[in-house]
């Protein structure tokens, strides 16, 4: 017996140094972050792992009046501050501008992995509990800064995305898609929310956002993935990593597009009025692979996820696998660097940042945890062609960056993205607990 418990234990200390060893040399990035980024991206051969690079930024917040940096002909300023993890931005009709301070919710499962998923959360500064609040924010005086400030919808679970149709404010929460009435100028709404319909909650990927479809008649609502690649089965999967039709008089919810490992900016792309998203792909097939994207989304369509990536590569670690939707995987428009943690989307519509910004889509990146080196953390600008797609002539540009300091820590990290009243951008950093306004000089 005694023999057996010292095998078994040197084979746990080989295990372990295993893992020590992989820790210490995770993958590379082998192409240039440009490269995995566009309307043509490179797409390398996988580099399969069995456990994650694990790359994540210290939290350290903004010091000493410290800020992010903004592109030439720009100027960026604090619009609110001190805020309690700040998500999601919505702006209302009469300019008030909505913020969800949310978080994930209390993480299913115990044991190591519950453990470790706690560490990452910590280190990413995504650890505090959420607050589960939504937050009226008002620029009264026009001078840039919010003066007025007031809880203005409380007792929501991680809400996210929100969207005003007609008299009713939506808001997604992690497990429910749920309305309350709203009168025009109003700061605070104490109505008991109804719900509209529910929401598979659990898992990853617990942020679900909302938008009106053109004419209002019905919503887009998102669910990614509970899983990195369905590891947990299917059956676990249901009705996730889709983007839903919400019918909202009927309570009533079908599958509008799938595939989607984790959908999270929605924005109606205004020459075309075509539904656009931001996508986060797949982990553990090495830093270059695969991108994020962007792409137009229509009713039907299916990206492939959990048994392909970019229009039809073939994952192997799937089972079983799936040869019939290969041919039909649809192909994102536009790759957004691999592991960048893509979010925040909004097309310039009623921006007035210049003409350099006038005719695209703003996209948040809120920066790798799992890419040697880090990805992201931060604010793209993709300028589109008269034909409503991006322009693969004209590469992006950096609007907002600095997240990162010299050490490589996380000042901030940037979510949410809108437009304000005036036409100035408005960023959601829900390490920094700041809401930043990037203006025209």
């Amino acid at each position: 017996m005694r023999r057996y418990i010292l095998i078994a234990l040197g084979l746990v200390i080989l295990a372990a140094a295993g893992v020590y060893f992989y820790l210490k040399q995770p993958d590379r990035a082998r192409l240039p972050e440009a490269a995995v980024m566009g309307v043509r991206p490179t797409i390398s051969a996988p580099r399969r792992q069995f456990f994650p690079t694990i790359g994540i930024a210290d939290v350290v917040g903004w010091q000493n009046g410290a800020k992010p940096l903004a592109a030439a002909g720009l100027q960026v300023a604090a619009f609110a501050e001190g805020l309690d993890h700040p998500r999601w931005l919505y702006r209302l009709p009469n300019g008030d501008v909505l913020v969800a301070e949310s978080n994930s919710p209390p993480r299913e499962g115990g044991g190591i992995t519950g453990w470790v998923m706690k560490k990452l959360m910590g280190r990413a500064g995504a650890g505090v509990p959420s607050a589960n609040r939504i937050t009226l924010l008002r620029d009264a005086n026009g001078d840039g800064v919010a003066e007025v400030r007031q809880p203005f919808l409380t007792g929501l679970n991680s809400p996210f995305g929100m969207a005003l149709v007609g008299p009713w404010l939506y808001v997604a929460n992690t497990d429910a898609l749920v309305r309350v009435p709203y009168a025009a100028g109003q700061t605070r709404i104490t109505a008991r929310p109804e719900k509209v319909v529910d929401l598979p909650g659990g898992g990853n990927h617990w942020a679900r956002n909302v938008i009106a479809a053109p004419g209002g008649r019905t919503l887009y609502v998102t669910v990614g993935s509970a899983s990195n690649i369905a590891e947990n089965g299917l059956d676990a999967e249901r009705r996730r990593a889709n983007i839903l039709e919400v019918f909202p008089e009927r309570k009533y919810a079908r599958i509008y597009a799938a595939g989607l490992r984790n959908p999270n900016g929605l924005a109606i792309e205004p020459r075309s009025n075509r539904l656009w998203t931001v996508v986060n792909e797949r982990d553990m097939l090495g830093s270059d692979l695969p991108p994020d994207y962007m792409a137009a989304v229509d009713l039907g369509d299916n990206f492939g996820w959990p048994w392909y990536y970019w229009g039809g590569y073939p994952d192997k670690r799937v089972e079983p696998a799936n040869p019939g939707l290969q041919e039909y995987s649809k192909r994102p428009d536009y790759a957004l660097g691999a592991h960048s943690a893509s979010l925040g989307l909004a097309f310039a519509g009623d921006a007035r940042l210049g003409a350099r910004f006038a005719d695209g889509a703003f996209v948040s990146q809120h920066g790798s945890w799992n890419r040697e080196p880090p990805a992201g953390y931060r604010v793209l600008y993709v300028p589109f062609g008269s034909n409503g797609f991006p322009d693969p002539r004209v590469n992006p540009t950096v609007v907002l960056h600095g997240f990162l300091d010299r050490e490589g820590r996380a000042q901030g990290r940037p979510v949410g993205v809108i437009t304000d009243q005036s036409g100035a951008l408005l960023v959601a950093d829900d390490v920094g607990n700041k809401i930043w306004r990037v203006a025209a000089r």
